[in-house]
């Protein structure tokens, strides 16, 4: 079992930038895969970016356009996502998932066994 706390959201201009944090508790931090989705509502929850176990390898959606970096830190049990360049199509509920029996989840939201309760940001002008 694995349990997700995101932080870090807010208000930001366009433009500016931001840094969440999800830090992760129940089991070994290194042996689960993290990813971070997006949701805005009456939308589809949406991938964002995905780490796996060693951190060796990472996955970005498109609208990223390279904005955005994921990270972990397994001596913090903490995953990160640092977003540059925020813009107001950025604006959603942020959460952090967890798949516990894959090296690295993938883009699905169904291949994530534990989801955090969401983060919000709001990118205004």
């Amino acid at each position: 079992q694995v349990q997700l706390v995101e932080s870090g959201g807010g208000l930001v201009q366009t433009g500016g930038s931001l840094r969440l944090s999800c830090a992760a508790s129940g089991r070994t931090f290194s042996s689960i895969a993290l990813a971070w989705f997006r949701q805005v509502p009456g939308k589809e929850r949406e991938f964002v970016a995905g780490i796996s176990r060693t951190g060796g390898s990472t996955g970005y959606a498109d609208f990223v356009q390279g904005r955005f970096t994921i990270s972990r830190d397994n001596a913090r049990s903490t995953v990160y996502l640092q977003m540059n360049s925020l813009n107001a199509e950025d604006t959603a509920v942020y959460y952090c998932a967890a798949d516990s029996d894959a090296y690295y989840g993938g883009s699905a939201g169904s291949s994530y066994d534990y989801w955090g309760q969401g983060t919000q940001v709001t990118v205004s002008s």
